[in-house]
């Protein structure tokens, strides 16, 4: 609340006025207690979420509410001290109710309760103490008083907010922090793993996904709210922007890793990768690792099970090896001309996703079973290597991920 002297909504207070708001006021100072007692009872009746949260016990709640009824008191009597904040009970209340968990809607409704309770004491002491003398200048301040209650909701508010928004850094902090934590490998400590889970929101054992999403550019969003998209499952998450991915820890309780990626695969928009099924905190680090992996499987946006992409997850991890995989599995295939290249490639894609027959490899492709014959024994010739050899089909089978991967590894596109 501000001081008497003026209006905070910029209207002039009358020198009458402002003396009987003083002796007015003077006169609710010596009531403070049983006031303070009365908006104690009014609080507790009308806001259960006092109680519902263990704020403050009683006593404690009965010398908040009297500080800002003095407070109060005191502003519109203009009998603050001097060099004091007129709004720091004001401002105090609303840093001490964020760091309890009220709601601030409850917080304002309690303030209006306490102005509501200086108001009805105004008006109370100018009719039984003084016979209703300053009734007619109460009245015309009464546009000031509630704009000076008012000022000072406002000042609660704007700590309230502060506090509020401080907090949340600082559990946001702590979040990252134990993330980093269980991402360095400190799971395997039991103290700080459960520490970790109560912070995390997360249980300390049980089936667990670890999801990667990586941030290739400042302005990447691989990933839109995908903690609202998993709790509209059900299912219970924690999530971590940082500067390179953004993190997240699924648990799954009686889901499947499938059903998890399902639910959260609405909210996906650029490439994510999931690790195996890990069953404690201790495992974070390594989950990590392989939920990296599989997100770098995919070419475009999309959710990437490890355990469905191992392949492609066995050459993204040894980019150093595709190349000369590559080469060493088609040889001079690479060397003919782009469009023989191309058709020979077909074909060899074909026969072995048709589990190595050239009847059905044949109606993929619309053309003649002995034209896929005669394209196999060509590439047989140029390469050295035979689909119908287990290790030579593994070797081609794996040479044409790398290809598909790379979209055009020779000069020419794969697609299935």
């Amino acid at each position: 609340m501000t001081t008497a002297a003026g209006d905070p909504a910029g209207g002039e207070v009358s020198s009458p006025a402002r003396a009987a708001l003083r002796l007015l006021s003077l006169a609710l100072m010596e009531e403070l207690d049983t006031l303070a007692d009365r908006l104690t009872l009014l609080v507790l009746r009308a806001e259960p979420s006092y109680a519902e949260l263990g704020v403050s016990a009683p006593d404690a709640l009965r010398e908040n509410l009297r500080a800002n009824l003095q407070r109060g008191i005191q502003s519109l009597g203009g009998l603050v001290p001097a060099g004091v904040d007129p709004q720091d009970t004001s401002r105090e209340t609303g840093r001490l109710r964020a760091r309890e968990g009220v709601p601030l809607e409850a917080v304002l409704r309690a303030y209006r309760l306490g102005g509501q309770v200086i108001w009805e004491a105004l008006l109370s002491a100018s009719r039984e103490r003084f016979r209703g003398r300053y009734d007619r200048e109460l009245l015309a301040t009464a546009g000031h008083v509630w704009r000076a209650i008012d000022a000072s909701s406002a000042a609660l508010v704007d700590d309230y907010r502060l506090e509020e928004s401080r907090l949340r850094s600082q559990e946001l902090s702590k979040r990252h922090a134990f993330l980093n934590a269980l991402l360095d490998g400190q799971g395997a400590d039991a103290a700080l793993a459960q520490e970790a889970a109560t912070v995390l929101g997360l249980p300390t054992c049980g089936p667990m996904l670890c999801v990667v999403a990586p941030v290739d550019t400042a302005t990447d969003e691989p990933l839109r709210s995908p903690r609202d998209a998993l709790a509209a499952h059900g299912i219970v998450s924690s999530w971590h922007v940082r500067p390179s991915d953004i993190v997240g820890l699924v648990a799954l309780g009686d889901r499947s890793p499938a059903d998890a990626l399902a639910a959260l695969r609405p909210s996906v928009t650029g490439r994510a990768g999931a690790s195996p099924v890990i069953t404690s905190l201790a495992q974070v680090a390594d989950a990590y690792t392989l939920a990296r992996t599989a997100a770098r499987t995919l070419c475009g946006a999309g959710v990437a099970f490890l355990d469905d992409h191992l392949p492609e997850a066995l050459l993204v991890g040894s980019p150093e090896l595709t190349g000369r995989l590559v080469r060493v599995a088609f040889g001079g295939l690479l060397d003919l001309p782009a469009h023989e290249r191309e058709t020979l490639f077909s074909t060899l894609e074909a026969v072995i996703d048709s589990g190595g027959s050239p009847t059905r490899a044949a109606q993929r492709l619309y053309c003649h079973r002995n034209t896929v014959i005669y394209r196999l024994q060509r590439v047989e010739a140029v390469t050295g290597r035979s689909p119908s050899k287990a290790r030579d089909r593994l070797l081609l089978n794996l040479g044409l991920l790398a290809l598909r991967r790379s979209g055009d590894g020779t000069g020419t596109a794969l697609s299935r």
